[in-house]
């Protein structure tokens, strides 16, 4: 696999970072997950947007010019054989002396990868599981996608490996949260809900394009802070994220729901998948795209 370093392409054997880089001292990073599809990134623009403003809350300086990551973009496909696949595009402060920096971080350390996704089963279902294993709060004013992750993998851990379950996290006070990968939703009487940004959660580039459809759709849409026994009332739930998609609950403990035969959760596949082949923003969609 080769992978983009610092304005070079290398073989993974050759990549190497320094041992004092405060990604890996402190944790000061941000990352993006996204997927590209027959070689287009989808939502690029949106998951840039969004490791800026990570990159800003940090004090770390980078240059994040679009037509050139595109164009990295296309030749590591080249390179690794890919059309469709999983990219990650992770940014953290760079080699520091050691101790906590309040100055900026003018040397980055900017690593692109990619790797060969697994033959897509459109929305495989999974089960929902509420975790003991609070959600912490955010680092700042709002979570980042950042480097410290612990409280999902020890989320992970509690669900354990089954790739057939989603653990939801609940809030210290109970409210509903999100998945340890994914962002939540559910249906009720016609109507979409989710947890607000208020309650701690990462807002997925994939919920807001998720909100956007619904929008279009005029299907009605709560955002707010609910409670367990809300969801458990619901009449579809399922979860988001931009690597898997949407991901159809089929059951929660004894509740037993539709899954991937949803009414809902079909219209907004059907529109996704639309959309999938040259989309480059959500605002592109809102405008009519």
């Amino acid at each position: 696999m080769y992978l983009y370093l610092n304005g070079d392409i290398v073989h993974l054997s050759e990549a190497v970072i320094s041992p004092f880089d405060h990604g890996y001292l402190y944790g000061m990073g941000v990352f993006e997950t996204f997927r590209t599809y027959d070689g287009h990134p989808f939502l690029l623009k949106d998951h840039l947007n969004r490791l800026s403003l990570g990159l800003k809350e940090l004090n770390i300086e980078v240059d994040l010019d679009e037509e050139e990551i595109r164009l990295t973009i296309s030749e590591l496909l080249k390179k690794n054989d890919l059309m469709d696949a999983y990219c990650r595009f992770n940014v953290s402060g760079g080699a520091e002396e050691i101790g906590l920096k309040t100055t900026p971080y003018e040397s980055a350390t900017v690593i692109l990868f990619q790797k060969e996704l697994p033959p897509s089963t459109p929305l495989k279902e999974k089960e929902g599981v509420f975790l003991k294993l609070r959600r912490n709060t955010p680092e700042t004013g709002e979570r980042l996608k950042s480097h410290h992750y612990l409280n999902n993998m020890a989320a992970k851990r509690e669900i354990g490996a089954t790739p057939d379950k989603e653990g939801i996290f609940l809030t210290k006070e109970g409210y509903l949260c999100e998945g340890i990968t994914s962002n939540l939703f559910w249906v009720k009487d016609g109507e979409i809900y989710t947890p607000s940004v208020e309650t701690g959660l990462l807002n997925g580039i994939t919920r807001q394009f998720i909100l956007a459809l619904a929008d279009r759709l005029g299907i009605p849409v709560q955002v707010g802070m609910f409670g367990k026994l809300e969801i458990l009332e619901a009449d579809e739930v399922f979860f988001t994220n931009s690597v898997q998609e949407i991901i159809p609950v089929n059951k929660m403990g004894s509740l037993r729901l539709p899954g991937r035969h949803g009414k809902y959760v079909g219209q907004l596949h059907e529109q996704y998948t639309e959309y999938t082949p040259y989309l480059n923003s959500i605002q592109e969609l809102k405008r009519g795209g």
